[in-house]
């Protein structure tokens, strides 16, 4: 089962839909959807640096188990919704302070001018 906080790779497909690359995302749903639903809510993670906005940074240290292999930036403006099936494997799962940060965000984001 997949559960929030989790960092997953994912295979996105592209545009094309005809071929996908495996790229890592957080998810950020909760367990109760996550056991009741084909999908989850995620967001994913890139290891372009550059500052941007609604970027979070996400290291090794702000992981609670697991590993990356670059630091990355988590883009809570591009939130998705993925099937399950698509996650290829479970490779670490982020601090609880990273998901509220995230969360933060994306509710700035969203907020009502």
């Amino acid at each position: 089962m997949i559960f929030q906080r989790d960092v997953v790779l994912l295979s996105f497909p592209f545009s094309n839909l005809q071929t996908s690359k495996v790229r890592p995302a957080i998810v950020l749903s909760n367990d109760g959807y996550n056991r009741r639903s084909e999908d989850c809510i995620a967001v994913p993670l890139t290891s372009n640096l550059k500052l941007r906005d609604y970027a979070i940074s996400v290291t090794n240290r702000e992981l609670e188990r697991g590993r990356l292999i670059v630091d990355s930036k988590a883009k809570v403006d591009r939130v998705f919704s993925v099937s399950q099936r698509l996650v290829r494997m479970k490779i670490g799962r982020v601090k609880a302070e990273v998901h509220e940060r995230i969360i933060g965000v994306l509710s700035d984001l969203i907020d009502l001018p």
